[in-house]
């Protein structure tokens, strides 16, 4: 029989709750000192020092000097991936076991609630947002349970320089948005979107983060897509 890979140490790394609270401050692509990591923690300096020893010698952050200055950030962006696929696996495993209950409440930084990278498409309120305009605005529409692109939608796309026709299955799915707690727009269109906001510089990754930077015209511009005014 083969082995089942090693996964004991990391998951008793990110099995303490203030270890688990000083990698969720780092999730937005910051560096932090200890201290500020202490006092976000709830921990005194030594014991914080003692924790963040651990996640480095780990392998899960790792050390800059700055100005003198020890900060600590996120080593590598498998690292924020797994966080992030805990945080919706808390979100999902909790809606399953309690049905109909309100979700729990989950403190979210806020770069990674604005917009993230999500399996490679974009996540967060500003997807969130995106979903719920290409919906009102029928380039989207569900049928049978299924979410699909409309010949309205699939213009407007090609417009944009996306060709629906073109794409992998699947094309377009909902993905549940762990930090809205509503859907956002997955599946190969939902990743041509993101490349096209990329290529377009309205949209930027923080390093070894899953956060993206959106800067002032690629506000605009994405909030314009299925805008009322714009139809």
């Amino acid at each position: 029989m083969e082995e089942a890979p090693c996964i004991s140490q990391v998951a008793s790394l990110l099995a303490e709750p203030k270890r688990t609270a000083m990698l969720w401050a780092l999730m937005d692509g910051s560096a932090k000192s200890s201290q500020d990591l202490a006092a976000h923690a709830g921990l005194s300096p030594a014991s914080a020092i003692a924790h963040l020893a651990r996640l480095t010698g780990g392998g899960l952050l790792r050390v800059e000097t700055r100005r003198g200055q020890r900060l600590f950030r996120v080593a590598a962006p498998d690292v924020s991936a797994a966080i992030d696929a805990l945080a919706s696996t808390t979100m999902a495993s909790a809606a399953r076991s309690r049905p109909g209950a309100p979700p729990p409440p989950l403190v979210v930084p806020s770069p990674l609630r604005h917009a993230r990278m999500c399996h490679g498409h974009l996540g967060g309120e500003l997807a969130a947002g995106l979903y719920q305009r290409m919906l009102a605005a029928g380039w989207i529409a569900r049928h049978e349970q299924r979410l699909g692109v409309t010949l309205k939608g699939a213009r407007h796309l090609a417009d944009l320089g996306i060709f629906t026709q073109a794409l992998a299955l699947p094309v377009v799915c909902d993905c549940f948005d762990w930090s809205q707690q509503q859907p956002h727009l997955g599946g190969a269109l939902g990743a041509g979107l993101l490349q096209l906001f990329l290529q377009s510089n309205w949209v930027s990754l923080i390093k070894d983060s899953h956060a993206l930077q959106v800067n002032d015209s690629g506000l605009v511009e994405i909030n314009r897509l299925a805008a009322p005014e714009n139809l």
